[in-house]
């Protein structure tokens, strides 16, 4: 196994150098987490899993002209990807209401919203992501009203197409979070879709039954969560042949 510096290491992905300037390796770990990783717990196969799902939904977005980080899959657990510079948000869109919203609106989960809903989080586990308003954005220097606007059409063609995808497949797109990096280019920034995008950042439910497919079965307790992202994965058409662990790759520290 190739010898790799290590970056960066979050709840579910590791960053490594990549090959070459400007890029990283992300690693998908088996580890699940929720309440801000008060729950845990190794779930095999998942790294696998959300490695392939994510790499199916970025490719989707690359080919409809919405800019993201992937690069290309190097293999079951790892991808090649652009380096970016991440803006500490958590951009949330609803189409329905569900989790946090739904507590604290006094909602019914399920309830179809008037449209589609941009929520923004502040990016800090020991704070608990908290809910924060534009205003806060852009006065704290997070990011700019040009950044704000270019993100919420980020967000809603990214809606749009993911809720296409899944009801094609017979799966609600309840919500999901993204994030959003700056890339640079001499002085010229874009931004792109960067992080992941899984079932561990979108709510989905199956459109017939009801039945979570998403990180909600090892919230809630509902189940197996490999069993859960397997179907999401075999709807697709993406299951992969092989969810075996891989092993870690040796760090430079």
């Amino acid at each position: 196994m190739a010898r790799r510096k290590l970056v960066y290491e979050g709840k579910a992905k590791i960053l490594y150098e990549g090959p070459e300037p400007g890029t990283l390796v992300q690693y998908f770990k088996d580890d699940a987490t929720a309440g801000n990783g008060e729950k845990k717990a190794v779930i095999d196969g998942k790294g696998v899993l959300n490695n392939r799902l994510s790499e199916f939904f970025m490719t989707g977005l690359a080919a409809i002209g919405v800019p993201t980080h992937f690069i290309k899959r190097l293999n079951m657990r790892e991808q090649l990807i652009r380096a970016v510079e991440i803006i500490p948000l958590e951009v949330i869109v609803r189409n329905y209401a569900a989790g946090s919203m739904a507590t604290r609106l006094g909602m019914e989960e399920g309830t179809q919203l008037p449209r589609p809903i941009i929520e923004f989080s502040y990016k800090d586990d020991s704070l608990g992501d908290p809910l924060v308003p534009e205003e806060y954005i852009i006065a704290f220097g997070w990011a700019t009203q040009q950044d704000m606007d270019d993100i919420v059409a980020l967000a809603l063609r990214v809606n749009d197409f993911m809720s296409g995808v899944m009801h094609g497949v017979g799966i609600k797109l309840v919500d999901f979070k993204i994030e959003v990096g700056r890339v640079w280019d001499g002085d010229y920034q874009r931004l792109v879709v960067a992080d992941e995008i899984s079932p561990d950042s979108c709510r989905l439910w199956d459109l017939e039954t009801g039945n979570k497919l998403d990180k909600d079965v090892f919230r809630r307790d509902l189940g197996n969560l490999t069993d859960a992202y397997t179907e999401v994965a075999r709807r697709l058409g993406v299951m992969p042949t092989n969810t075996a662990t891989m092993p870690k790759p040796t760090l430079i520290n």
